[in-house]
């Protein structure tokens, strides 16, 4: 397919189709599926490990990681997001098995569209305090909670990501939102929200 035909098509195209046009030679369909899936694993790999230079290579490998299934890739079978959140979720909690003991590293300043001074250095506080709080959180519930509260999934699709019931995600959220709630407690005067 000519790459002037994939770009007016490829919104229309699904992941899993490109998928498989990547798998039988096309390069323009890889384009594509870079241009929309790079952006959501970067973001959840960011929102897990807090450090923005291994997100990339968490991206960098699941991305390679998706060329290299792409032959053996069975339409139908499954979302290729899905199955993207899974490895990279999993990627993400063996890095922070291994790196477990050592602090974070603060978050970078991530930039914001707010028009003053005030509201970007109060966002960047909220951000912070809630990249810090996430850092408390075990991994399962940690990636649970990215995958349902930050990434927006529906429960039966993080269910099949971390391969667990979908009664054993609402538990994890359940939890993790509970722990957050208590990690955050005693701040809202600083992060700018009134008890009211």
């Amino acid at each position: 397919m000519a790459l002037d035909a994939m770009s007016e098509v490829s919104p229309r195209i699904s992941d899993e189709a490109l998928l498989v046009l990547y798998a039988n030679g096309d390069p323009d369909a890889a384009r594509s599926l870079m241009v929309r899936l790079t952006p959501r694993v970067m973001a959840q790999a960011f929102r897990m490990l807090n450090d923005r230079a291994e997100a990339e290579d968490i991206t960098q490998e699941a991305m390679l990681r998706l060329w290299k299934i792409a032959p053996e890739w069975r339409q139908g079978e499954a979302m290729v997001t899905t199955w993207l959140y899974r490895v990279v979720g999993n990627m993400c909690v063996d890095r922070l098995r291994r790196r477990r003991g050592s602090p974070l590293d603060e978050a970078p300043e991530i930039a914001d569209e707010a028009p003053s001074v005030a509201d970007r250095m109060q966002s960047k506080t909220r951000i912070d305090a809630l990249q810090q709080a996430l850092g408390t959180l075990p991994e399962r519930q940690r990636q649970a909670v990215v995958l349902r509260h930050i990434e927006g999934l529906q429960n039966p699709e993080i269910a099949e990501i971390m391969e667990i019931s979908t009664e054993a995600v609402e538990s994890l959220t359940a939890r993790g939102k509970r722990a957050l709630k208590t990690a955050l407690s005693g701040r809202s005067e600083e992060l700018g929200f009134s008890d009211d």
